[in-house]
């Protein structure tokens, strides 16, 4: 695989039961680059090591006044030199192509992985966790990924310039084949600790980055209640301990830097010191002393390379731990599906509440419970958070259908949808059935404020649709982002479309025309609606009401408010002093006066007043 070919077709399927077995899988994927590599770190060691032997044959050559042997020399050297920079240029290539396409696996692995789960990822791992792998932890992964295979090139140099010292020089190669171990194993036992701070910094490093991202996500929030330096100053403190955390792990990496300079100078000293006595003796000649001076000087380059995969392994190895973590995550759901790729069409129905939402009908959902809304809205999409019976479309299981099938068949918009950064052209532009205009569901969800907004605040755009969003939406208000979040729901047309709390945000009179801009936009189309507000719920053409996780009740939405006491404390939030009231009229046993209407019927005839307006606007 080369840069140029990315993506991956297929970046397989990892062994994410541990981040050491996720490493292997990774590389055990990327053999034949590894390979490679490792061809040209050969080439690349070789040639430096060979380059001491070049110059204790030219040296000895000059002391015998050959020259003959001092060209021969030339003649290695220059070859050496060629392989050198040939192997060097190479292996570096091939480094870097070990690299990124590493890193880019992983990056695929961790995309597939977040569409295949949805809204449930960030509810499993922290949204914080999620940026650190799938940005500062790829790059640590791929580090060790394309060091491994350098590694062991330098290994093998080492090992064999050690064996040729023993072969050519048994007196000075037995010194240097005793301390050569001493400098590779030496920096082991402060290794540990060496890890384990490093660990503490990127535990550190990923709560700030969490924590930032969490501050500048609620930032309008945070100066409308005056919290902005208080969560500014939490950051702060957050940063601080990172500092702290990042000066106490590079002292330790210093020291192991300090011991693989100081010992390979000791190691240098001593045999030059006891080549010396040699040479005086007689034992060696004065190009042997220089040959292993030169090849012990030399060594101390890849020697470094046992330093760097002790720091990549230690860095990475949490890395690969956390984006295992998020590898490992599964569906409760069947994900490939049993059944043939298609897109059923009927009733949707789930067994576990009660749920039934015609097909060709705008059903409202009222729950008294928002985070069970959610997650009921996210089981009717086939996104169940836990195992249970699939939901049914046209009698045909959610579970079984492949995912992209499933997917397409019902859309599920959260109550707090994300906007891409781009234009208003690339946001609208999503997969969908092409029946519904972007102009149209725009107008359908009330949109034409936003859309001046847009264009006021775009320099030299005169078509909205070419005007720039910023990321997420901030330069927009709350109600403003799930209006155009809501047009582009309702763009894709798909089967059945589900809206959690479309319209929290927006005032009653922007609520009602976007109700029946819906309404008629998804005439024929089957749209489910999870909402407490009246004005929604009175242009449904069937409102169920859910208790406890079970359907109680379904009808209209007035006789409901008149007939459910239940539906109507959610609805119109009475307290249980009104509701107690209410049924003491109905009862007629002498409660408040009959002139006293309650606050469920004094919403019926708000909207009924509401209803004048429009019609009379």
């Amino acid at each position: 695989m080369q840069i140029h070919d990315l993506p991956y077709p297929d970046p397989g399927v990892p062994d994410a039961r541990s981040g050491s077995r996720f490493l292997w899988w990774l590389f055990r994927n990327q053999l034949g680059g590894q390979l490679k590599s490792l061809a040209w770190g050969l080439l690349h060691f070789a040639s430096v090591a060979s380059l001491p032997f070049c110059v204790g044959v030219a040296v000895q050559a000059a002391v015998d006044r050959s020259g003959g042997r001092l060209a021969l020399a030339g003649g290695l050297m220059a070859l050496a030199c060629v392989g050198n920079a040939v192997g060097d240029a190479f292996l570096h290539r091939s480094a870097v192509t070990n690299w990124i396409t590493a890193a880019a696996r992983v990056q695929q692995l961790l995309g597939r992985k977040a569409a295949v789960l949805g809204s449930v990822l960030t509810r499993r791992v922290a949204a914080g966790e999620v940026v650190a792998v799938s940005t500062g932890d790829v790059e640590k992964i791929g580090w060790f990924v394309e060091a491994l295979s350098r590694f062991t090139a330098a290994a093998v140099t080492v090992v064999a310039v050690t064996v040729g010292l023993l072969v050519h020089q048994p007196a000075l190669g037995v010194v240097v084949a005793a301390g050569l171990p001493v400098l590779a194993l030496a920096v082991l036992p402060l290794l540990p600790k060496a890890t384990r701070r490093a660990d503490v910094q990127r535990e550190k490093a990923g709560r700030a980055t969490e924590l930032a991202s969490d501050t500048v996500a609620g930032l309008r929030v945070l100066r409308g209640i005056g919290g902005e330096d208080l969560f500014l100053d939490r950051y702060r403190r957050a940063s601080q301990e990172v500092r702290h955390a990042a000066v106490r792990s590079a002292r330790m990496w210093s020291l192991i830097a300090a011991v693989q300079v100081l010992l390979p100078g000791l190691l240098l000293v001593t045999v030059v010191w006891y080549g010396v006595q040699l040479a005086r003796d007689g034992r060696i000649a004065v190009g042997e002393l220089v040959t292993v001076y030169s090849s012990v000087m030399l060594l101390t380059y890849p020697l470094r390379h046992f330093e760097e995969i002790a720091m990549a392994y230690s860095f990475s190895r949490p890395s690969a731990r956390r984006a295992a973590r998020v590898l490992s995550l599964e569906r409760a759901t069947d994900t490939a599906g049993t059944r043939a790729a298609e897109t059923p069409t009927g009733d949707l129905y789930d067994p576990e509440t009660g749920l039934c939402a015609p097909s060709g009908l705008l059903t409202a959902v009222v729950c008294g419970d928002p985070d069970a809304a959610g997650r009921l809205a996210e089981r009717l999409g086939g996104h169940a958070a836990q195992e249970g019976t699939s939901v049914l479309l046209g009698g045909v299981p959610l579970d079984e259908l492949p995912l992209d099938s499933a997917r397409t068949a019902v859309l599920v918009q959260d109550k707090d949808p994300v906007l891409l950064s781009g234009t208003l052209r690339e946001l609208l532009d999503v997969p969908a059935s092409r029946a519904v205009a972007p102009r149209a569901a725009l107008e359908a969800a009330q949109c034409q404020d936003v859309l001046a907004a847009l264009v006021q605040g775009s320099l030299g755009v005169e078509d909205p649709m070419d005007a720039r969003i910023t990321e997420r939406g901030r330069s927009l208000s709350g109600g403003q982002r799930q209006r155009l979040a809501l047009a582009r729901s309702l763009v894709t047309d798909p089967e059945v479309l589900v809206l959690d709390e479309p319209t929290s945000a927006v005032d009653s009179h922007t609520e009602a025309r976007i109700a029946q801009g819906v309404r008629g936009l998804r005439s024929g189309r089957t749209t489910v609606v999870f909402t407490s507000s009246p004005l929604l719920l009175d242009r449904a053409d069937r409102v169920v009401f859910l208790h406890e996780g079970i359907v109680v009740a379904v009808g209209g939405h007035r006789e409901l408010v008149r007939t459910e006491p239940r539906y109507r404390a959610v609805v119109t939030r009475e307290t249980e002093e009104e509701t107690a009231s209410a049924a003491a009229l109905r009862d007629g046993d002498g409660g408040p006066r009959a002139d006293k209407v309650p606050d469920g019927l004094a919403e019926l005839e708000e909207l009924e007043e509401l209803e004048e307006i429009e019609e009379t606007a």
